[in-house]
This record gives C-alpha cells, sequence and structure tokens, in this order.
C-alpha cells in the first residue's frame, strides 16, 4: 500500500464519486441480503445510518518470555516469504518509483488538508487470509479484517475514523455468504466507531473460482493539523510500546499457506499445546486498535505510531522515526502467541524472516516519551508492553 498528500484536483473527484454514490441503488440491508434478489446483482451500497459504537475488549494479558529463538531446520530448506511468491522488497522498490511520481507517499495513511483539519485515508484488502476463509468456512470475521487493516493504518495519525466502504467481488453471488461477510464488516466499523457508508458488490462469471470472492476496502478519518501524529518529535531514548495482536491478523498468509502444505497438520488438526484448532488459530480477526489508540493518544506523549503488518517489526518501526534514528527491540519483552511458534517450527523458518513478515504478538507500537511510557504501562486497563527503545543508527536491532 502507498499513501500521498491530495491535491485540489483530487478532492474534486472525491466529491464526484460521493455525488455519483448518491444516485445509486441503496446498500442491500441485512433483510435484504437474506433471500436471492430477482433484479440485477447486489449494487451500488449506501447506507449513511452511523453505527453503534461497541467497545472493544482488552486483549488477554501476555506473559513475558522470549521472542522465538530456534529454528528447527533453520538455513536448511526453511521457507521464506519470497519463496511463497511474495517479494517484500519488489514492493518498496514500486513505492521507491511512485514516490518519484507522487512525492509525499509513504506513510501509512494519505493526509488531504481540509480546514483547519486533515482528513486521512486508507485502503487494503485481506489478502490470502480468504483462501483460509474458503477452506475453513468461516466468513462470519473476515470482515472484521479487511475494516481493521485500514482503520488501522490511519489511526497512526491519530485520526478517528469517519467512514468506510467495501468492495466485494464474486464469480456468481451467493447471498447468504455476502451477508456474513458484511455482517463482520458491520461489526467491523462498530468496533473502530465509524460508519459503513456504502461500498460495491460485483458479480464477475468465470473471474473467481466457484464459492470464492475478493474483498478490499477503504475508510477515511480526520484529525486537527495541531494534533497530528507525525514522528517528527522522536528522539534517542523514546520508549516503544507494543499493543498485542490477536494472531497472524492479515500478513504473511501467502508463507503460512506454504507452510501448513509441508506440514503433517491439517486447519482441523489442534494447534499444538492449544485448545483451538490451527484453523481457529489462524483465522482470529484483526485487533481493531482505534479506540485504545485514541484514548491513550488523548492523554498526550504520543510521538509516532507504527501499524505492525507486511514487513513486520523490520520494515514499519522505522517508517516513523526521524532520519539517523533506529530501535532496539527487547526479544523477552512480550509472549510469542503459540501460532507462531508452530508456524517457525512447522517452516524452518528463520528468526529474520519471521520478523519481517509475522507482527509476531505485537500488532501496534507506539513510540512515546519515557515519561509517557510509565503512564501508559502503570494503567491497568491498557494491555501494554515496553518492547524497546529510539536508538541512534538506522535500522531494527533485536536484543
Amino acid at each position: 500500500m502507498y499513501m500521498s498528500c491530495g491535491s485540489n484536483a483530487e478532492l474534486v473527484h472525491c466529491v464526484a464519486v460521493v455525488n455519483r454514490l448518491s444516485d445509486q441503488k441503496p446498500y442491500l440491508s441485512k433483510h435484504s441480503l437474506s433471500k436471492p434478489s430477482v433484479g440485477p446483482p447486489l449494487s451500488k451500497q449506501l447506507c449513511l445510518q452511523p453505527m453503534a459504537a461497541e467497545i472493544v475488549g482488552t486483549r488477554n494479558t501476555m506473559k513475558r518470555s522470549s521472542l522465538i529463538s530456534k529454528s528447527k531446520n533453520s538455513g536448511v530448506g526453511g521457507l521464506t516469504y519470497k519463496d511463497a511468491g511474495v517479494d517484500i522488497d519488489a514492493g518498496s522498490e514500486l513505492v521507491r518509483r511512485i514516490a518519484k511520481l507522487a512525492p509525499g507517499i509513504g506513510g501509512f495513511g494519505g493526509l488531504f488538508p481540509l480546514g483547519d483539519s486533515y482528513l486521512v485515508a486508507g485502503t487494503d484488502g485481506v489478502g490470502t487470509k480468504l483462501k483460509l476463509a474458503f477452506e475453513t468456512r468461516i466468513h462470519e470475521t473476515i470482515g472484521i479484517d479487511l475494516v481493521a487493516m485500514s482503520v488501522n493504518d490511519i489511526v497512526t495519525s491519530g485520526a478517528k475514523p469517519l467512514f468506510f466502504l467495501d468492495y466485494f467481488a464474486t464469480s456468481h453471488l451467493d447471498v447468504d455468504l455476502a451477508e456474513k461477510v458484511i455482517k463482520g464488516i458491520v461489526e467491523g466499523c462498530q468496533q473502530s466507531d465509524c460508519t459503513l457508508l456504502g461500498g460495491e458488490t460485483a458479480e464477475m462469471p468465470d473471474f473467481y473460482a466457484d464459492g470464492e470472492y475478493d474483498l478490499s476496502g477503504f475508510a477515511v478519518g480526520i484529525v486537527k493539523k495541531d494534533s497530528v501524529i507525525d514522528g517528527k518529535n522522536i528522539v534517542e531514548g523514546d520508549v516503544l510500546i507494543g499493543l498485542p495482536s490477536s494472531g497472524v491478523h492479515s500478513n504473511g498468509f501467502s508463507l503460512v499457506r506454504r507452510v501448513l502444505a509441508r506440514s503433517s497438520l491439517s486447519l482441523k488438526d489442534q494447534l499444538p499445546g492449544e485448545s483451538i484448532t490451527l484453523g481457529q488459530a489462524l483465522m482470529a480477526p484483526t485487533v481493531i486498535y482505534v479506540k485504545q489508540v485514541l484514548d491513550i493518544i488523548s492523554k498526550g506523549g504520543v510521538k509516532g505510531i507504527a501499524h505492525v503488518t507486511g514487513g513486520g517489526f523490520t520494515d514499519n518501526i522505522p517508517r516513523v522515526f526521524p532520519k539517523g534514528l533506529g530501535a532496539v527491540i527487547y526479544k523477552d519483552s512480550w509472549e510469542v502467541p503459540p501460532v507462531f511458534t508452530w508456524i517457525q517450527e512447522a517452516g524452518g523458518i528463520e528468526d529474520a524472516e519471521m520478523r519481517r513478515t509475522f507482527n509476531m504478538g505485537i500488532g501496534m507500537v507506539l513510540v512515546v516519551s519515557p515519561e509517557t511510557s510509565v503512564r501508559i504501562l502503570g494503567e491497568g486497563r491498557n494491555s501494554a508492553y515496553r518492547i524497546g527503545e529510539v536508538i541512534s543508527g538506522e535500522g531494527v536491532t533485536y536484543h
């Protein structure tokens, strides 16, 4: 994903899009999705009623333990993300090239000036986690993942999400399945206290395999110009606060599926040492951090925020630092969820590859002053960990 600052021309385009949407047929509600439509397939979506807010429960408290430091087959047939078909370096190169055409990109969200505020926008999909949704038939939570990937990006600027739009595409519309997916999207909007404004449902015969679909979406939020979190004031000695993830979230599933293919377990088998199946562990919905992060921001002291997605700690944390600064991560400061232990051991994946592909149990990183870190960690209602600090030099090291 790449983001850029907007222009007046882009604002005109956005307004035109909103105007066009207002002339379209309303987005089908849960009631109308419950039975097949006699007319055309699901059409343009426009649902203007704000969703009721729903408080996100505090994640289970994690105990301190060591980050995975073993790899049984390390260096001998160990899998990599590139082996699975995803080249992070190629993606970074594309962003560098696009930056020449549209200067100002590279953040987690794109900022567009509007009076004394910025509109902040983010867009994303769910990736090949969809493949596991098809196999496990767990469709009720994939919409939460979709919303999470965008709202978690824009909240890194300190923006409160305003609305979300989705795109659902399939070969032949299964109304019952689509309803399950959209219910998850509604749930994600409720968790992030934003409105599901509308979207698009496309039926594309012969384009997707039977029973499969694709998802994407985008979110728009707002933040006062004098309240933007941009990392410019980060200095050496600042503290990294990690907010725990629920598991793999929505990145790295091309590698996960490759590991599954070479392992002796199926999605229906129990995750070693746990009471849930491997499929349930992998399909755990992405944590939506919006309310927790905005609450922390409201009390001051937050200088930068990184959403840990594709690229893991290694590539995402440095994105919020001024030039010349890097980070040291304390490997023993949180417990890595068991699903990552299984992925690493079953795939013989080296530590560096795990850290650059997966969130390893930390889905959001806040860069704060030392004083602020004491306050955040002292508040029992915040599930958070001191996972590192800012140092002189560039990149991320692990101690």
